[in-house]
């Protein structure tokens, strides 16, 4: 594999990795139709997991076989496929080595009253079912935040000690968050700085709005006219948050949306410099050939091409 030097100088920014850990980045940034671009564009398919079978499949009844994400995900030259373990444990082998897969280790789901995620998974998982990375979700602002930052910091130390990489969904809810706080700019912008904070090598956050939630943070924001009136400068702005760009920031597709919203909202991020999109429902609850369709065209506006 010939790494690029877009991709080396990405892997520099990662001073105290190994190479074990740095070869698996590389084999994420490698990959696919975006490989060596230095952009990502992965699917993850955790959805069965947080909100039930029906809500996630019905649309789409093929995608209820965990094969079929594994060969959307294959077929449409993507960077790599995140899931639970038993997502990837039902197509590790038939798909060995055809994509960089991502373990997603801790979950929610529709039933629970709290703001709190179950570990399911182990890196032992991950090593055993060749994967590249280890995924984690936390909610910043939980009442139970703290206990899900020791538990990510335990699972991400075991992970780069072992040479994976590690991904961290930085999902703000709970606490004192409002609804409309959950994606506010400020909000959204403190997430990505935690999860940099936290040793995360990939982190996946959602397009913030305009919307500012702290008091405190609103008055730096005017005094210092923080430029926030677009989607591409809000994420040049968690990018900037986010090390100043020294860390992979990806952003989620979100829930399901007509398909000019959801090519819009990937411009933005392209032209606000994002590190790519992680892009589930609004791929694999569409029919196969137009999410491939979606796909081809989402992998050309991160090319400069559309």
């Amino acid at each position: 594999m010939k790494i690029t030097q877009r991709v080396r100088k990405i892997l520099a920014n990662y001073e105290s990795d190994n190479p074990g850990t740095k070869s698996n980045l590389a084999r994420i940034l490698m990959h696919g139709r975006l490989g060596g671009s230095g952009k990502l564009l992965i699917l993850p398919v955790d959805q069965g997991f947080e909100h039930g079978p029906a809500r996630s499949f019905a649309k789409n009844p093929p995608a209820y076989d965990p094969h079929y994400h594994f060969q959307l995900a294959v077929d449409a030259g993507l960077s790599a496929y995140a899931a639970p373990l038993g997502m990837i444990e039902a197509g590790a082998d038939t798909f060995a080595g055809a994509i960089p897969t991502i373990l997603k280790l801790n979950s929610s789901n529709s039933h629970a009253t709290s703001k709190d995620q179950g570990i399911y998974g182990s890196v032992a998982d991950a090593l055993k079912l060749g994967c590249a990375a280890i995924g984690f979700t936390m909610y910043p602002g939980s009442d139970e935040q703290f206990e899900m930052m020791e538990e990510f910091r335990e699972l991400s130390e075991e992970a780069k000690a072992v040479g994976l990489a590690v991904v961290l969904w930085s999902y703000p809810r709970g606490g004192k968050l409002s609804r409309d706080g959950e994606t506010a700019i400020d909000v959204t912008a403190y997430a990505a700085h935690l999860a940099a904070e936290m040793g995360a090598h990939i982190i996946k956050v959602k397009p913030p709005t305009d919307f500012i939630e702290q008091e405190d943070a609103k008055k730096v924001y005017q005094s210092e006219k923080i430029d926030v009136s677009t989607l591409p400068k809000r994420i040049a702005h968690v990018i900037q948050s986010a090390f100043n760009g020294r860390r992979i920031v990806v952003f989620s597709g979100g829930a399901a949306k007509d398909l000019k919203g959801v090519l819009d909202e990937i411009r933005s991020v392209r032209d606000g410099g994002g590190s790519g999109s992680i892009i589930g429902r609004n791929t694999f609850q569409r029919p196969r050939e137009e999410a491939l369709k979606m796909l081809d065209t989402i992998i050309q506006i991160y090319q400069g091409k559309a």
